[in-house]
């Protein structure tokens, strides 16, 4: 899956492990992702054999969402192995890809940019059902991931090229799994509130942004991929001009809070596991007084090297080292909420052990 920042790779087998736990005391057959992302854990839940009903209001997201946890190897495997050679052998393009990105920015080398161009152009080609067609997209998104010079944002690109840019773009076909065994998972392209109303599930799993920092900013080379579109861009960085316009009421420090408290009250879920990290706009006492509500709260730490742009410091436009990073690590909070009865099994569980930095 693509780098991405709060990524919670470390965290999903504890979060598996919290719905195991959940489900030893009353089933648990559908699970809401509720800011899906890269679909990471909707992914792992979907394995565990959970109907998942994933959600992200980022193109890109929802294109992940359907190849991870919609989309059914038994219904698409046999049909993506044959797709892949034909859109690997797609001509080169000298496209909006290769002059926004490897031109006016140096996220990817000219020869890539136009693979990237000319695959995609033979994606929209064919018309394809929507799984197909996010399977495809899935396998061009991630090929790219694997030869950009970025940090894992695209805020930004790497002065001297990283390594793997010089690898030529190779498509594989993404991680498909067969349909979970409590049905069919869906992809859900919604505001995060409209979801909470909208779709109902046992355990609802909250990973929502907590400071500053825009999904849609960070990865705006690929929300463009995702919709296939040329949008006008801006700076440095060459981001989509609706990043400015697209803005998430959760990146506003001043808004966070009534946000999601809101989105809390308003999922319909026995039970509630939210990640939240110490760098947020509020605390961890405030995410338990909003959980507070939905029953009894608990409530587990763990500690993380920071992303990799904080271990590599702060630098100027040219290059040169400045300033000081205040801190390397950070902690994650799980929080688990609902009724006392519904969490006697994560309750009775020990206290987690550290997970690997």
């Amino acid at each position: 899956m693509i780098k991405y920042l709060g990524s919670k790779r470390l965290l999903v087998p504890r979060i598996v492990e919290i719905v195991a736990a959940l489900d030893a005391v009353q089933p648990v057959r559908t699970v809401l992702d509720l800011f899906a992302g890269t679909s990471r854990v909707g992914h792992a839940l979907k394995h565990a054999g959970c109907r998942v009903l994933a959600n992200d209001d980022a193109t890109y997201a929802h294109v992940l969402a359907t190849a991870y946890v919609q989309a059914d190897a038994e219904d698409w495997a046999a049909a993506l192995s044959a797709l892949l050679p034909e859109l690997s052998a797609a001509p080169p393009v000298h496209g909006y890809i290769t002059r926004t990105f490897c031109e006016e920015a140096r996220y990817f080398t000219p020869e890539n940019g136009a693979r990237i161009d000319g695959i995609r152009a033979a994606i929209a080609a064919r018309a394809l059902p929507p799984e197909l067609e996010a399977l495809a997209l899935t396998a061009l998104l991630e090929a790219a991931d694997r030869v950009d010079s970025t940090t894992g944002l695209q805020m930004a690109y790497l002065k001297r090229w990283a390594p793997r840019a010089a690898n030529p773009l190779v498509l594989r076909a993404p991680a498909l799994l067969p349909r979970a065994r409590h049905g069919k998972g869906a992809a859900h392209r919604l505001d995060a509130l409209d979801a909470a109303r909208a779709l109902a599930a046992d355990v609802a799993y909250l990973d929502p942004p907590y400071n500053q920092h825009s999904y849609l900013g960070n990865y705006h080379a690929w929300e463009t991929i995702a919709r296939g579109d040329e949008p006008a861009a801006y700076g440095v960085a060459r981001k989509r001009v609706d990043t400015r316009e697209r803005r998430s009421r959760f990146n506003s420090r001043r808004r966070h809070a009534a946000a999601l408290r809101e989105v809390i009250a308003a999922v319909d879920a026995r039970v509630l596991v939210v990640s939240f990290s110490d760098e947020g706009f509020v605390t961890r006492d405030d995410v338990t007084a909003m959980l507070a509500p939905r029953g009894e709260v608990l409530v587990f730490a763990h500690d993380f090297k920071r992303y990799v742009g904080a271990q590599i410091g702060i630098h100027n436009p040219r290059g040169e080292k400045v300033g000081r990073v205040s801190h390397l690590r950070n902690r994650e909070f799980l929080f688990v909420a609902g009724p006392p009865a519904a969490l006697a099994g994560v309750r009775a569980a020990a206290e987690p052990a550290p997970l690997p930095a």
